[in-house]
């Protein structure tokens, strides 16, 4: 039987799903942990159950070798030339890649070369490429960039308000994130809708540790959150959003800081940790889920408060800048999971003619808007693998 492989990595592990093609089956997931530091691990999910275990993965060609032994063990492929296609979610593809791309030694040269605009993920991605070539030679491999989506921005969208010879010289400019989410949440909220994605004015919140707002108009990304890169838009888990410039110059000199350890701070000091003093898990912030008092309470609701304000002001002005709204989706670990924050989101909507269903939006079911409702609010569970499964069969050729 065929497989494809779908790659998603991060700087130091890669999490994966094995395909069966062409009937898109996930008969395995797991994750290389900790590849190239102490303590790493290697897991893998066959049939429900989780199997773990600590070994020693000093880089991304081990990584490789124990995912394809594993395989192999439990009986998931009898000969690696069943894996007929490679994914690999790939962060910042710059201006360089408007598409997903069949992978070649030029292409994957040009990954590394974008790592100034994701210097923590495109090195150790194109890592694992590199990897993959070297132990499955021959076997087709795509480039999914998280930025393509966005790569419909009108200049207006993602231009700064910057002298113009830094985009001419340097790329300076919004790029986005989340763009392979995006896209495959859309595609979903048109088909509950039952209408067609190219009329359809939508808003994707993608509410995770790292968090985002989309526009989607006509089809394709119209303005989203995140800048030139992921740290910019709303307040998230560790990053802080949208700062003045301006106040981040006076902190550096008030805390005698340089620009990387500022970066630092703005990275993984900052959003909901930074500002409740207990957490970055939003989990850990919630009244119904915690039993936290005093001033440790007013952190955490501040912290809340001040993440579903940025939500709010990006929903409204994406909103007017489309002329209206058909349909708000969200999705990721909060946006799946904690009905509070989804609730005052789509009150903000209700003079636009949303009216929530507070029954459908505490269980977390997929229309939480009422049949009524102008705007259709949606719960998404997003499935960024089966996007990248369906770009290696499309832009690979595989039949």
């Amino acid at each position: 039987m065929k497989k494809i492989l779908a790659i998603n990595s991060g700087s130091s592990s890669f999490k994966f799903k094995l395909f069966t093609f062409p009937d898109e089956k996930v008969i395995s997931e797991g994750m290389a942990d900790r590849v190239g530091l102490n303590g790493s691990t290697f897991t893998i999910k066959v049939k429900g159950e989780k199997h773990q275990e600590k070994v020693d993965i000093p880089d991304s060609e081990t990584a490789v070798t124990i995912l394809l032994e594993n395989l192999k063990k439990y009986d998931l492929i009898d000969d690696p030339k069943e894996i007929i296609g490679i994914g690999h979610r790939i962060v910042a593809g710059g201006e360089e890649f408007k598409d997903s791309t069949l992978i070649d030694e030029k292409s994957l040269q040009k990954i590394y070369d974008l790592k100034q605009y994701a210097p923590l993920h495109n090195t150790a991605e194109a890592d694992v490429i590199k990897a993959f070539m070297k132990v499955l030679p021959g076997v087709p491999e795509v480039a999914v960039f998280d930025t393509s989506f966005h790569q419909t921005l009108d200049p207006v969208h993602y231009l700064y308000s910057l002298p113009y010879k830094y985009y001419e010289k340097y790329g300076a400019r919004k790029y986005g994130a989340h763009g392979t989410s995006v896209r495959y949440v859309s595609q979903k909220a048109a088909e509950i809708m039952k209408r067609d994605l190219k009329d359809l004015k939508l808003i994707v919140c993608h509410l995770g540790s790292g968090a985002s707002v989309t526009a989607v108009k006509d089809g394709k990304s119209f303005d989203t959150s995140m800048g030139f890169s992921p740290m910019a838009g709303i307040t998230m888990s560790s990053r802080s959003g949208d700062v003045d410039p301006s106040l981040l110059a006076f902190v550096m000199k008030k805390e005698n800081l340089d620009a990387d350890q500022m970066l630092k701070v703005l990275n993984n000091e900052s959003g909901l940790l930074g500002i409740s003093g207990i957490s970055p898990d939003m989990r850990d912030l919630r009244g119904d889920m915690t039993k936290l008092e005093g001033e440790k309470k007013k952190r955490a609701d501040l912290a809340r408060n001040i993440f579903i304000n940025r939500i709010i002001r990006y929903v409204g002005a994406y909103t007017l800048e489309m002329d209206g709204l058909d349909g708000i989706a969200f999705t990721a670990g909060v946006g799946e999971h904690d009905f509070g924050v989804r609730e005052h989101v789509m009150d903000s909507l209700e003079l636009l003619g949303l009216k929530p269903d507070s029954a459908a939006n505490k269980e977390n079911a997929t229309i939480i808007t009422k049949p009524d409702s102008t705007i259709v609010g949606m719960v998404i569970p997003t499935n960024e693998e089966l996007m990248i499964e369906r770009d290696v069969v499309r832009v690979a050729g595989l039949k």
